[in-house]
């Protein structure tokens, strides 16, 4: 019995560590009215936004929305709290299918640029 919870565990063991590394982290950084980073290809996949104010000179935020629907945000990729000045945030997990996004700040307020999963 005790060998069977031995390699119980072990196994939960490699899942929870596999799940984990497959989240990957999308920097992306805020400048005055813009984001530095005009397109993003991604593969499917699981993501955390990674937001960086780089003297923006007041708090910004991020969106992310189906290229298809701009107003229907995708609500886990809002930062956890808005931005401060020269400070990051991040989102919480965005699973991303197939398609075509856009992300912007109505804060800042800048463009809406592309991200494309493929």
């Amino acid at each position: 019995m005790k060998k069977v919870i031995a390699i119980l565990v072990v196994v939960l063991g490699f899942a929870f560590n596999a799940n984990a590394q497959q989240v990957k982290t999308v920097s992306l950084e805020q400048t005055k009215g813009e984001f530095t980073q005009k397109q993003i290809t991604l593969s499917e996949g699981t993501y955390i936004f990674e937001i960086s104010n780089s003297n923006v000179g007041h708090n910004v935020g991020f969106v992310l929305a189906p290229k298809s629907d701009v107003k229907a945000h995708i609500k886990n990729a809002y930062v956890t709290a808005q931005v401060k000045n020269n400070e990051k945030q991040t989102s919480n997990k965005v699973v991303l299918k197939k398609g075509e996004y856009v992300y912007f700040c109505p804060l800042n307020p800048t463009p809406q640029y592309t991200l494309i999963v493929e």
